[in-house]
């Protein structure tokens, strides 16, 4: 099995108001994320790729453009945990991208979540 990853960067705040009043995540706060989507293949194209890496630019301007320096409870419809976001990314690349396996988000330098079906 061929393996790629390409990573992206964005800055953005969130909430967790599901949590506890008291937990530090229910306060505002921001991370500088970190998307990292997987794609894999048992097979090359012609040009002897899973897919070329240009093709992912339209994950970038859909990170830009819609979560970039925005506050992800407004984005969202799910609690904006990495782990939903790194589920949500997954679906988006998943419907673009037949080869996508999986997805890791990270909010910090030491943590992340992985969504892989």
């Amino acid at each position: 099995m061929y393996r790629i990853t390409k990573e992206f960067h964005f800055s953005a705040s969130h909430q967790l108001i599901h949590l506890p009043a008291e937990h530090q995540c229910h306060r505002m706060h921001g991370h500088n994320y970190i998307v990292v989507v997987e794609l894999a293949g048992a097979e090359l194209n012609a040009d002897g790729f899973v897919r070329d890496y240009h093709e992912l630019g339209p994950l970038k301007s859909y990170i830009d453009d819609t979560f970039d320096h925005r506050h992800l409870n407004d984005v969202l419809d799910v609690p904006t945990t990495a782990e939903n976001m790194a589920r949500h990314f997954y679906d988006w690349c998943k419907a673009r991208w037949p080869e996508t396996a999986a997805v890791k988000v990270s909010e910090t330098p030491k943590t992340w979540a992985e969504y892989r079906p």
